[in-house]
């Protein structure tokens, strides 16, 4: 029998503490998730242009993100953190053209995995700065994640091309995802490490976690000035092409993308990497995400197949675990050389290139 000593030990456990906040990112990263496949089908169904729809989310995504955070009150933001910021708003714009382009031509579930490509800069910093013993390590988890991303473009996520599906026929909704080339995942998986590079960007420029937010404010109000020229352009050339152009509209689409794909996962992360010490592409993300990715094939009935794509997360996963494995064991070393020092982990958490 437990004594009320030891069942106040365990509620007190860091492990039950952080119970809530994995169920808050476990539910962020399925809404968001939500969002991409609802703004894969409304882009797939309608014909509608990646830039506008972005930059039509973008607009009202800045415009609360400045009334939340309004960066223009409290300890006024210095030019070495406004300028980096706004140099890395033009890399978000760039970040969402390509990621937007990609969903459209990849779909959703290779757009998605693409992310985690970004694991390539913590690769990348860690030859050039770590010991050169774990370099062939590195090299076998970029092999590793190479491959990951190449049996995802032969469709072995994809129940009509996978070799571990034996259905002749397959019934689903969609059959607009075929069988690529891994030049055409090459927009995706470019488009993650984007993502990866304004990670560490906004992680260089803010050092606290309130800081973090208000120049988040600004960044995406830089991608959406960057980005109103190129919609304008492709808003021309598309009327010119077509005189009775008509823009469709979706609701759902622009509501959960602006809620859920740009402003609530921003939240989530945050409290993610904060409190839980997850990056983006590390194997414990990708396993939240593999897991929203498998709800939402099934939901929309997608061309999915689940042995596949279970194979090919692993071999990801694992290819992300070997490529990182050298930033792992030094914050181990710290933390078993002085776990109550709390200044050094977070240190290394800023110092490191987390991806």
């Amino acid at each position: 029998m437990m004594s009320p000593k030891q069942t106040s030990e365990d509620r007190g456990s860091p492990h039950f503490r952080h119970t809530p906040l994995q169920i808050i990112h476990i539910i962020g990263n399925l809404l968001r998730i939500w969002s991409v496949y609802s703004m894969y089908r409304y882009l797939s169904q309608t014909g509608a242009s990646v830039v506008l729809f972005i930059f039509s989310c973008l607009v009202p995504s800045s415009i609360l993100f400045l009334a939340l955070q309004k960066p223009w009150k409290g300890r006024p933001l210095s030019n070495q953190q406004v300028v980096p910021s706004i140099i890395n708003g033009a890399i978000t714009a760039l970040y969402f053209i390509l990621w937007g382009k990609g969903l459209k031509s990849c779909g959703p579930l290779r757009a998605i995995l693409a992310e985690y490509s970004g694991a390539v800069l913590g690769v990348l910093s860690a030859t050039l700065y770590g010991r050169r013993s774990h370099l062939w390590k590195k090299v076998g988890g970029l092999v590793a994640m190479w491959a990951a991303f190449y049996f995802l473009s032969q469709g072995w996520a994809m129940a009509t091309y996978s070799p571990f599906s034996f259905k002749d026929t397959v019934d689903t909704e969609d059959h607009t995802e075929e069988v690529l080339s891994m030049t055409a995942m090459t927009i995706p998986i470019l488009a993650g490490i984007l993502s990866a590079l304004r990670r560490v960007i906004a992680r260089r420029v803010s050092l606290k976690n309130q800081l973090k937010r208000r120049l988040h404010a600004i960044t995406i109000t830089a991608a959406t000035c960057f980005l109103f020229p190129v919609a304008m352009w492709d808003f021309i050339i598309g009327s010119t092409s077509d005189s009775s152009i008509e823009l469709p509209f979706s609701a759902w689409a622009f509501l959960s993308t602006i809620l859920f794909g740009v402003i609530l996962i921003f939240y989530v992360d945050s409290i993610a990497e904060e409190r839980l010490h997850m990056v983006f592409s590390s194997p414990r993300h990708l396993m939240v995400a593999g897991g929203c990715i498998i709800i939402m094939e099934i939901i929309y009935k997608m061309d999915f197949s689940l042995p596949g794509f279970i194979i090919c997360s692993l071999i990801l996963g694992f290819g992300i675990y070997a490529a990182t494995s050298l930033e792992r064991s030094k914050k181990g070393s710290i933390q078993h050389s002085d776990p109550s020092n709390g200044m050094l982990e977070e240190q290394l958490e800023t110092s490191s290139l987390p991806t």
